[in-house]
């Protein structure tokens, strides 16, 4: 083992739990809540631009989603694959499975981008889009497909840094591009007067500049994985083994897509401020769940190191660290919102009705980050195993089994507020229904750690030295 390697296994398998999980953590939180929040800064000024601009961004976060969608689907199933295979010393293996992730990921993003430009009028009015949003979308979401591949590839590089616990270097090229983007957008949008277009080319330059900066980073020698186009022998089977292991990934985010749409078409029919409303609450949710998303994406390598390394007692108190510190700090946020609803949807558009609309809204999606963290944290867990069965399954939960007939059924007994009120009650069945896989999962495996061949070549090499 080379003495990067070495350091790597000691870092991953010694390490108290919780320390372990803050440390990669933090960047990775840092990270998320610096993208929801030029995210947010893109809903900000195209709100300016009108409530149909604003709705419009709504809209096309569908279309961002299947990008990223195919991103962690690679960027997922490679990590924890590489992950497992570094805690037992076998570099080729990390190597290849990185290699032919990027290159096919990549590759079909292209494909997507391809067909949605394509057919850009219809897949909008597909989305979602009203006669007075379709101008706005369609010119946001054709910038937004040409930036597709690199969204894609940016999210492959960053989940296998994560998974190597270089959760640092993923941050950096994540926050560079935010930052970029929250620069550019007054710049574009009002300094250059080019509007929605503006807001759109701003995000786009972000998405490839964080591509590159992810890039260098493994090509300037500061991960042990490597890109290998022309020395390794990607096999049609890894693809496969990373796409079944991803498979949950893909799942949540084109559900993510897929609820994005229906919501958005359910509220046509209570006016652009109702979409626009949605639209709001649904970046609220997403920035306050980025704090969620950020700790399970610092407790999924600390999983599939761990679990690979068979340090099963170190993988339970990862696990139920992840749930007590989301809590707490998803607590702290909620409350906030519950509190000033109307004063958050008013950042974003001051309009009266968005906002009378908007109040129901946050406060529906403050209960449901609450009961999030369970669910979460164990479809992160068996997903970071290589139980992507059980992964996938819970996956289909939260954004389908039970969301999408909710929201198409409440509306018919609650009215709007069916709409307000659909994601908090799916969340809390998906909470529930994920508690039984855990309990299950944790009886199965032996209770205290065990040593493996590469504990005891650490052994041999500490007497050595």
């Amino acid at each position: 083992m080379e003495e990067k390697e070495r350091r790597q296994y000691r870092k991953m398998t010694l390490t108290p739990p919780g320390r372990l999980i803050a440390t990669l953590a933090v960047p990775t939180v840092i990270s998320m809540m610096i993208t929801m929040i030029y995210n947010l800064v893109d809903a900000f000024f195209v709100g300016k631009l009108g409530t149909s601009a604003s709705a419009a961004v709504g809209v096309v976060a569908s279309v961002q989603a299947v990008f990223q969608a195919v991103g962690f689907m690679f960027g997922h199933g490679s990590g924890a694959i590489i992950s497992r295979s570094l805690s037992q010393g076998d570099t080729h293996t990390s190597d290849r499975i990185l290699t032919g992730s990027l290159f096919v990921g990549t590759g079909f993003s292209i494909l997507v981008m391809t067909c949605g430009i394509l057919f850009l009028t219809p897949l909008m009015r597909f989305l979602g889009s009203t006669e007075t949003i379709l101008p706005y979308s369609s010119i946001y979401a054709f910038y937004i497909l040409i930036s597709g591949p690199a969204l894609t590839a940016s999210c492959v590089l960053n989940n296998v840094l994560r998974y190597e616990g270089q959760a640092f270097y993923a941050m950096f090229g994540l926050v560079a591009g935010g930052v970029l983007n929250m620069i550019g957008d007054p710049i574009l949008m009002f300094g250059c007067g080019l509007g929605i277009t503006g807001a759109a080319i701003s995000t786009a330059v972000s998405q490839y500049i964080s591509f590159g900066i992810l890039l260098y980073m493994f090509f300037s020698g500061r991960t042990i994985s490597r890109i290998r186009p022309f020395s390794v022998h990607v096999r049609i089977s890894d693809i496969f083994h990373v796409v079944r292991n991803g498979l949950p990934s893909l799942i949540r985010q084109l559900l993510n897509s897929v609820s994005t749409m229906i919501l958005n078409r359910s509220a046509m029919p209570f006016g652009d401020p109702a979409i626009a409303a949605m639209a709001i609450a649904g970046r609220v949710m997403m920035f306050m769940g980025s704090v969620l998303i950020g700790i399970g994406q610092g407790f999924q390598p600390v999983s599939a190191f761990n679990y690979g390394a068979r340090k099963y007692n170190r993988l339970r108190k990862a696990f139920w660290f992840t749930i007590k510190a989301s809590t707490v700090f998803l607590g702290v946020f909620a409350v906030l919102g519950f509190l000033f609803p109307g004063r958050i949807v008013q950042v974003f558009r001051d309009d009266p009705e968005v906002v009378r609309l908007g109040i129901p809204a946050v406060r529906c999606m403050c209960v449901a980050v609450v009961v999030q963290p369970v669910s979460v944290a164990a479809n992160m867990m068996l997903q970071s195993i290589g139980k992507s069965r059980a992964a996938s399954f819970l996956a289909l939960l939260r954004n389908g089994l039970y969301y999408l007939p909710l929201l198409l059924i409440l509306p018919s007994f609650l009215g709007f507020f069916g709409i307000q009120s659909s994601q908090m009650f799916a969340d809390i069945l998906a909470t529930l229904t994920s508690i039984p896989f855990v309990i299950r999962f944790f009886r199965s495996i032996p209770r205290e750690d065990e040593v493996t061949d590469m504990d005891l070549q650490m052994a041999q090499y500490d007497d050595e030295t």
